[in-house]
């Protein structure tokens, strides 16, 4: 496999298991909005809370998972540029938290650390698509 191929196939890679991960966590939404909550031990008081849980967690997951997925058929380059974006936002974001608030308890810290690698795994994908000068749209 040469090194253009073996990029294709790792940044594909990468777009289907993050929108896999964003597909699980976006059908808890819709079907459990609680269950979603009780990952962070946050119980939810009345139809609003769960309507704005189903719509960020559910609907909002959905649209990137739809996203990460016509991307991975359409233009890679695209897609790893959103998701290093967003992975990174993610974990800048716990970061402030951190600093802010305090420590992360486990589900946060555990969530830095998968967000963080997967951010260092977009930026290199995205720096080796920029050194081979890949576009990979309708690829």
């Amino acid at each position: 496999m040469n090194h253009s191929r073996t990029i294709n196939v790792l940044s594909r890679l990468y777009l289907f298991l993050s929108a896999g991960s964003f597909l699980m966590v976006s059908m808890m939404g819709f079907f459990s909005p609680q269950a979603v909550m009780d990952l962070v031990q946050v119980k939810l008081p009345n139809s609003d809370a769960f309507s704005s849980i189903r719509g960020v967690y559910g609907g909002v997951g959905l649209t990137i998972t739809i996203m990460l997925v016509r991307w991975a058929f359409k233009d890679i380059q695209q897609g790893v540029i959103f998701l290093c974006w967003l992975w990174g936002l993610y974990a800048l974001s716990r970061v402030i938290t951190w600093m802010v608030e305090g420590p992360l308890g486990a589900f946060g810290t555990q969530w830095l650390v998968i967000e963080s690698v997967f951010f260092i795994l977009g930026a290199l994908l995205w720096l080796r698509l920029r050194k081979n000068g890949f576009a990979f749209k309708g690829q």
